[in-house]
């Protein structure tokens, strides 16, 4: 199978310079790309200069994660599109276990590896770790990281298993499937438009599987740190955006209520932590999503279902009450 790995690049010079060596020095089965946002930075000619062997492509504008994506992968060939943020280090032999999982199980649309803190390796990074689910009001969570409590790695998740989601700091998929789904959708610009996908390929019937064999590490917040504003407005309104693409018909309208009155509660526990600014960004994600709510609704699909996805009842319940901290324990 011909892979191709793409690394999304923004402005993202130092961390080229940190994390790259890795994916070239490890990746002798792929082609790979440094495909860049309309960086401002010199980014470009470092890339030129130090990594002759890396092929680059230069999109005519900085349209995010998804967009990004979706321009760059127009002018790739190759049979598995291996997605990976320019934040994240590979380990030697990453590609082996995922190209066999790929060949043994045709429906295998899309796979993630192992994903470690590049900062504290013996532990499992926020950003996928060990697969990712959805709780039944379509809450993400994964093996090994519910919310911010981070499981140590003790070789614990060392299986291929199905999940629900695979994270997109380090996300493979077949290219047939890619444009089957007519790849990212570009109204989310960052931030969970992986689960979106993810939910797409399952709801037509394609496999997602976690390979905890490939082993990678990120380092998180490359562009966008929790601290940051912007990313509580994208995260609170894109989930949104998800579950009124992907629901029943018959679930969309009391999740949907759920999900929103428990945001009204996670604005008022920002406030009360003295940080307003993500109280605001929680109001004008509710601004942006009714706004766009048409488009969303328009964007359904017959196969939308939920099938398969209600793991654990509620995260949020098993996490703040019942004070569960591992992924294994959630009910």
């Amino acid at each position: 199978m011909k892979i191709a790995v793409v690394i999304l690049n923004w402005n993202g010079k130092k961390l080229l310079e940190t994390f790259l060596p890795s994916v070239v020095a490890h990746s002798s089965q792929a082609e790979i790309y440094v495909a860049d946002n309309a960086s401002s930075d010199n980014s470009v000619a470092f890339i030129l200069a130090s990594f002759p062997t890396v092929k680059l492509i230069k999109n005519k504008e900085n349209g995010g994660f998804a967009k990004g994506y979706n321009d760059a992968l127009q002018h790739i060939d190759a049979d598995i599109y291996a997605l990976v943020n320019s934040d994240v280090e590979v380990t030697e032999g990453w590609l082996s276990p995922v190209l066999e999982t790929f060949q043994k199980n045709e429906n295998t649309a899309i796979i993630q590896p192992k994903i470690l803190d590049y900062k504290n390796k013996n532990k499992f990074e926020y950003a996928g770790a060990a697969g990712g689910y959805l709780d039944a009001l379509g809450y993400p969570y994964c093996r090994g990281r519910i919310f911010n409590a981070l499981e140590k790695d003790t070789q614990q998740y060392n299986d291929t298993v199905e999940v629900n989601w695979a994270s997109g700091a380090c996300f493979f998929i077949k290219k047939t499937v890619y444009h089957e789904l007519k790849g990212f959708d570009e109204d989310y610009f960052a931030h969970q438009e992986e689960i979106d996908l993810c939910w797409r390929a399952r709801n037509l019937g394609h496999s997602i599987q976690y390979v905890g064999q490939s082993k990678a590490y990120h380092l998180g917040g490359g562009t966008l740190n929790e601290a940051n504003s912007l990313k509580t407005f994208l995260n609170f309104r894109n989930s949104l955006y998800t579950l009124v693409k992907n629901l029943p018909t018959q679930k969309i309208i009391l999740i949907l209520l759920i999900r929103m009155l428990l945001d009204g509660i996670a604005g008022i526990y920002f406030t009360l932590q003295g940080r307003p600014i993500h109280t605001f960004s929680i109001l004008k994600a509710h601004i942006s999503f009714y706004l766009n709510l048409r488009k969303m609704i328009a964007k359904r699909t017959a196969a939308a279902k939920i099938s398969n996805y209600n793991k654990a009842k509620s995260i949020v319940w098993s996490y703040f009450v019942l004070n569960i901290k591992k992924s294994e324990k959630i009910v």
